[in-house]
């Protein structure tokens, strides 16, 4: 009632439009600049074929000025309601922040925390009213704030725990969102690479790994299509094999797992992760698990 009285109501609604309408809009940009990519392309290798490609290109140029434009009005309407900031925080500086948000304390039910994933309820709503569609945004996050308004961020812990939303004294926080402190693994796993490093907090006790050799992407030659995907796929199955056979052997008994898509979604129920998360991590194993472990453990964090 108070954001009908006010014309929140209306500004809310309008926002979903425009971020729906900016989604649609980035997303026909985007395709619009693949379409650009492969007409420059097979410009430069038919000729005879330039001037009808030329004239796509600049059609799709021009297409594309236009949604950039219309995307950066979009954005422009939407300023109203943004971020202050938003950062990415890992190490001391992580602690630090985990140490101020600990020390905040309140009257009773004085301070709000909720893990929010997707749409925020009515109660949080209520406790952050228009700052709730960057809250929105930034889902699934740990959101926090004060009565009084002297508080309010999001954070992205990398082991979420499940939704919930509490007023009371203090933040509601538990380090273990962010940073385990006591023995466990790290996985890295992709199609062609393994890396396992077992950590007792932030020290790694010890770390393996090893590379495999499977076939990249098909080309013309000896193998047909079918073959060829045959064969890379019997040499995936069998490093993944050989992956789930190094996890189990593991000693921690958490074990957090890394890597890309597909290989998670293969591993995943037969390891039992504590908490999965896809990274870019490639290259040599060891110095791949480190920026793996990096990436995972680093915060997205976000001032409201």
């Amino acid at each position: 009632m108070i954001d009908t009285l006010l014309g929140r109501a209306g500004l809310k609604e309008r926002i979903h439009e425009l971020e729906a309408e900016l989604a649609e809009l980035e997303e026909e940009r985007d395709g619009l600049r693949e379409q650009l990519d492969a007409a420059e392309e097979r410009r430069a290798d038919a000729v005879s074929d330039r001037q009808d490609a030329q004239e796509r290109v600049n059609r799709l140029e021009d297409r594309v000025t236009q949604l950039e434009d219309t995307v950066e009005r979009l954005r422009d309407e939407d300023s109203e309601i943004s971020f202050r900031s938003v950062d990415d925080v890992r190490g001391g500086r992580l602690a630090g922040v985990l140490d101020r948000l600990e020390s905040f304390e309140t009257d009773e039910e004085g301070v709000f925390t909720t893990m929010v994933e997707g749409h925020a309820s009515s109660t949080t709503r209520d406790a952050f009213g228009e700052r709730t569609a960057l809250v929105e945004r930034a889902s699934p996050c740990l959101a926090i704030t004060d009565d009084e308004g002297l508080l309010s961020v999001a954070l992205r812990p990398p082991v979420a725990p499940e939704s919930f939303e509490r007023w009371g004294e203090r933040v509601e926080i538990d380090r273990e969102w962010f940073r385990p402190t006591g023995r466990y693994a790290v996985a890295l796993v992709r199609a062609d690479l393994f890396a396992l490093g077992e950590y007792t907090g932030d020290e790694q006790l010890s770390t393996s790994g090893f590379r495999t050799d499977v076939k990249g992407d098909h080309s013309k030659g000896g193998y047909s299509q079918a073959r060829f995907e045959r064969l890379r796929e019997e040499q995936v199955r069998r490093h993944l094999n050989k992956c789930r056979e190094k996890i189990q052997e593991r000693s921690a008994d958490r074990l957090f797992l890394l890597g890309d898509a597909e290989a998670i979604d293969r591993l995943e129920a037969d390891v039992d992760p504590a908490a999965t998360g896809t990274v870019d991590a490639s290259g040599k194993p060891k110095p791949a698990l480190k920026n793996a472990v990096q990436e995972f453990f680093t915060v997205r964090m976000y001032t409201l």
